[in-house]
C-alpha cells in the first residue's frame, strides 16, 4: 500500500512538471500573425505526449490547449497523432494472444 502512495505522489509531481510545458498561442482562427511560431512534426509529437497532461490543465485554465492552433498541417498532425498513440498506448494490448 506504501507503494502504491508513493506511485500515485511520483505521478502527480510529473504531471505538474510536464503541464507547464503546454503553452497556447494566440492567434485568430484564419488568421497568421506576423512571427507567429509554426509547429511542425516535432512540436506535435511533444503536444501528443503531453496532451492528456494539457488536457487536465485545461480545464482549469484558459492559457493551456491540447492543440496548437498555428501548426503546419499534415506533420503537425502525423506527430501529433503518434504522440498521443504512443503515451496512451495505441490499441498494442489488444493485439496480446493468451
Amino acid at each position: 500500500m506504501r507503494k502504491l502512495g508513493f506511485v500515485v505522489f511520483l505521478s502527480m509531481v510529473i504531471m505538474l512538471m510536464f503541464s507547464g510545458c503546454a503553452d497556447v498561442t494566440n492567434i485568430e482562427p484564419c488568421v497568421a500573425e506576423v512571427g507567429a511560431h509554426v509547429y511542425g512534426f516535432w512540436g506535435g509529437l511533444w503536444h501528443g505526449f503531453i496532451s492528456p497532461i494539457a488536457w487536465i490543465g485545461s480545464l482549469f485554465s484558459s492559457d493551456i490547449a491540447i492543440y496548437a492552433v498555428s501548426n503546419n498541417g499534415g506533420w503537425y498532425d502525423f506527430g501529433f497523432g503518434l504522440g498521443v498513440t504512443t503515451i496512451l498506448g495505441g490499441g498494442g494490448g489488444g493485439a496480446v494472444s493468451y
